[in-house]
């Protein structure tokens, strides 16, 4: 696909590939897969903004705490790290797999989508909603990622 074609691209298929290409990402358990899949993605300066569910947040904004429950990575190496400790945490420890939802959809240079983490008995245990914003060349430069249930 040219980047012309990456830009222009508003298919259901279009955007359901990028949607697949990015949950694998946070199944593969070879670190060094991992990165490549991160580069591919990505652009250099790209960022993952992660907003936790409902609690996490409702803890973080209690006195005495005062902060907001928003994670962001940016550039290869913290999408790296954050991918890394999702794997290690989700996938790894708790056996849970992504996998997207069937609502994949782009409009010009945003794609949307919804996931799920799926626990062991097939049952999801997670819904995520994700909006990632493309660069010309039809990499994430922002992905805005939400736990929704």
């Amino acid at each position: 696909m040219t980047e012309a074609q990456a830009l222009v691209d508003t298919s259901s298929t279009g955007a359901a590939e990028l949607a697949d290409r990015y949950v694998a990402l946070w199944n593969e358990a070879d670190p060094d897969r991992r990165r490549e899949m991160i580069a591919g993605l990505w652009t250099e300066d790209g960022s993952h903004i992660l907003q936790p569910p409902e609690e996490i947040r409702e803890v973080a904004a209690r006195p005495g705490v005062g902060m907001t429950a928003v994670l962001e990575a940016r550039g290869y190496a913290e999408i790296e790290a954050r991918a890394a400790s999702a794997y290690a945490e989700w996938v790894g420890s708790q056996e849970l797999t992504f996998r997207r939802r069937e609502d994949a959809e782009r409009l010009h240079d945003v794609v949307k989508f919804h996931w799920e983490a799926i626990a062991r008995d097939g049952e999801p245990f997670a819904v995520g909603l994700s909006f990632l914003v493309l660069a010309e060349d039809g990499r994430i430069r922002r992905d805005y990622t939400f736990v929704v249930a």
